[in-house]
């Protein structure tokens, strides 16, 4: 396979972060090589006009020696000059997948705790190591381009910027640069269990070096696939441009020019457009999905991801399934991150999806024009067991339901995912 670039690590870090894109910026060290050669370059990058990193660690409590590695960096910060907080996670209960628990914890607690500092991005210590085990984490899961592409340089999660500067070196050279300036750094016990997902891709990597599978190697298949993504997702939003229209945070799609689409472009049209109405982070996996696509090309009901395709003549409507519809709020606030109702004060009341229960209550819901299952995933007044009002449904009593979302929306968001 061709070898990545070699170019010096730091020549690598300052092309990732050229001087004056950020002021200040976040960089997670849990005390491992790879987030305290990440630290170290970024302190050496700050003096050539990079910026001010400020230093964050977690104590996840999973490990006795947590705490203190958490204090060794700490001491490593300061001897830098650089701010260094600390935070704890104990959320952990016993139950399903720790690792994806922890590094979901891991990554809202530093969101938050970067916009309190005000920090515009969060710098995390992924290599090309981790780039080629996610690659084979995902192989096996029989992941598509999306997957295999493996993590992107920059990504938004958690309403937070993360980067990741150091996806062209490999652990092997952020150790040998520590070893050669006799900076230390600790190695986690959990890096030998084979119990970890992680840690068998890494021996698997290992033992297909003889063919001349390398880290660097893999992850530059990797840049290819985001390449071939990139355009996917352009053809994908020509076609939502030309075939889709948002209405009450539903997508209408025209049913005879998504069945002419590729495959490719009609299921990631199918997956944006649920995930953008369930305002999920994730779109559904790929068997489900296919399932669904084929549904909605032989023109039935289905189900996905907490929304209901229903064709309707040459269209097809994809809108909320009203039992996956989130709880209540008061009148006001967001609901199901779609909607919010406004009107006069209504001491008692609480927003909840409208149900068959609330149409019954609705004798003008058809002049809408809108079906009836779609119209009982929209909001509603409640005050106990009674209906107060239903904007949408023709029942507004001085009360109007506004979207938090339209159709520029979805299709700007095609580029974020």
């Amino acid at each position: 396979m061709t070898q990545l670039p070699a170019l010096p690590l730091a020549a690598r870090l300052a092309a990732a972060l050229p001087p004056g894109r950020f002021e200040r910026l976040g960089v997670a060290v849990s005390g491992g090589g790879d987030s305290i050669a990440l630290m170290h370059l970024l302190a050496e990058h700050r003096a050539a006009g990079g910026p001010e990193p400020v230093v964050v660690s977690l104590d996840h409590g999973l490990r006795p020696e947590a705490a203190a590695e958490v204090a060794g960096v700490m001491r490593a910060a300061a001897a830098l000059g650089l701010a260094h907080w600390a935070l704890v996670w104990r959320g952990w209960d016993g139950h399903g997948n720790l690792m994806q628990a922890a590094r979901r914890a891991r990554y809202r607690l530093i969101a938050d705790w970067a916009r309190d500092e005000g920090l515009p991005a969060v710098a995390l210590g992924h290599t090309a190591d981790d780039q080629a085990e996610t690659f084979f984490m995902r192989l096996a899961r029989g992941a598509g381009v999306d997957g295999l592409s493996g993590m992107a340089a920059e990504r938004v999660a958690e309403g937070m910027l993360w980067l990741r500067p150091l996806l062209a070196s490999t652990r092997a050279e952020l150790r040998s640069w520590l070893g050669a300036r006799g900076i230390p750094w600790v190695d986690d016990p959990s890096n030998e269990n084979a119990a970890y997902e992680r840690i068998r891709a890494r021996a698997a990597l290992a033992a297909l070096a003889p063919l001349g599978i390398t880290a660097t190697g893999v992850a530059e298949v990797t840049q290819h696939l985001r390449e071939v993504r990139a355009a996917l997702v352009v053809q994908t939003h020509a076609a939502a441009a030309a075939l889709a229209r948002v209405e009450a945070v539903e997508v209408l799609i025209d049913r005879a020019g998504l069945e002419a689409l590729p495959a490719e472009v009609r299921r990631r049209l199918l997956a944006h457009a649920l995930r953008w109405i369930a305002g999920s982070e994730y779109a559904p996996r790929g068997p489900a999905l296919a399932g669904f696509a084929e549904a909605v090309g032989a023109g039935t009901t289905a189900t996905l991801h907490g929304c209901l395709a229903l064709p309707e003549g040459p269209l097809l409507r994809l809108c909320r399934e009203a039992s996956a519809a989130s709880g209540a709020v008061p009148p006001g606030a967001l609901w199901d991150g779609r909607w919010r109702i406004t009107g006069p004060d209504a001491p008692g009341c609480e927003v909840r999806a409208l149900g068959e229960a609330g149409l019954r209550l609705c004798p003008d819901w058809r002049a809408s024009g809108r079906p009836r299952a779609a119209l009982a995933a929209d909001p509603a007044l409640w005050r106990g067991p009674d209906l107060v009002a239903a904007p949408l449904a023709g029942f507004a009593n001085g009360w109007r339901a506004e979207p938090a979302r339209n159709g520029d929306d979805f299709l700007a968001s095609l580029f974020v995912h």
